[in-house]
């Protein structure tokens, strides 16, 4: 059989005079993570229409397609629930304001912070990038949310407690492997144990950090039991 003359051929022969075409229209725009970069990146949200061509030239509207979302870095195409992704940039800014919140919750349900727990806290919110935060800076911040009557720290975990804390932790929980989550309670746990062992208050404090981050009772009962055997 000549080539060309085939099954293939007229399929060829055939898609070269018949096809679709996709005209892409901007619906807008901003900065996202690029699962095909692996970064940062701006993107074009952008809706289709679609046309059956006939030898090239559009003809008849098939309807419309997308929305996608367009790297303007590497023009690849991505469904738009990638834009649920947080970039890099606010992923940092999200983890650094969890445990910050987690070491302010448990130095509060605390009572009295000691130096060592203060000390703790503070090389835990610096490594996760509050480069210049102090002892006597957090120990202010105690103060200053135990002054506030809008929020009840001198009971077990109140509810003013649970809520910045799920505030912080919710948003984040997603976009954390287990290890990663683990980590921020882990964090909390040994800022609890600096001055000794857990109080009730720290103990139901460090429970509701394990339940925003969506670790299971068991797990977390686990960990602090670990913790507090882990020699500091």
């Amino acid at each position: 059989m000549l080539p060309g003359r085939g099954r293939d051929g007229r399929a060829a022969r055939l898609a070269r005079i018949l096809g679709t075409r996709t005209a892409w229209s901007a619906a807008g725009d901003g900065e996202f993570f690029c699962p095909g970069c692996g970064g940062d990146r701006n993107y074009q949200r952008l809706t289709g229409h679609r046309r059956f061509t006939f030898l090239g030239v559009p003809v008849l509207p098939r309807g419309e397609t997308g929305p996608v979302v367009e790297c303007a870095a590497c023009r690849r195409h991505f469904g738009t629930d990638v834009l649920d992704h947080p970039t890099t940039t606010r992923f940092s800014a999200m983890l650094r304001d969890a445990v910050h919140t987690v070491a302010l919750a448990v130095l509060a349900a605390g009572g009295t912070c000691s130096r060592t727990s203060l000390e703790t806290a503070a090389a835990a919110v610096r490594a996760a990038g509050f480069d210049d935060c102090t002892e006597d800076q957090l120990n202010t911040l105690v103060e200053a949310l135990a002054a506030d009557t809008g929020r009840v720290f001198s009971e077990p975990c109140g509810a003013g407690l649970a809520i910045e804390l799920h505030e912080a932790l919710d948003p984040l929980a997603p976009h954390l492997a287990p290890p990663g989550r683990e980590s921020i309670l882990l964090q909390g746990a040994r800022i609890a144990l600096a001055d000794g062992p857990y109080t009730p208050a720290e103990r139901d404090v460090l429970a509701t950090v394990g339940a925003a981050l969506t670790i299971c009772a068991e797990d977390v009962t686990r960990l602090l039991a670990a913790a507090a055997r882990t020699p500091s």
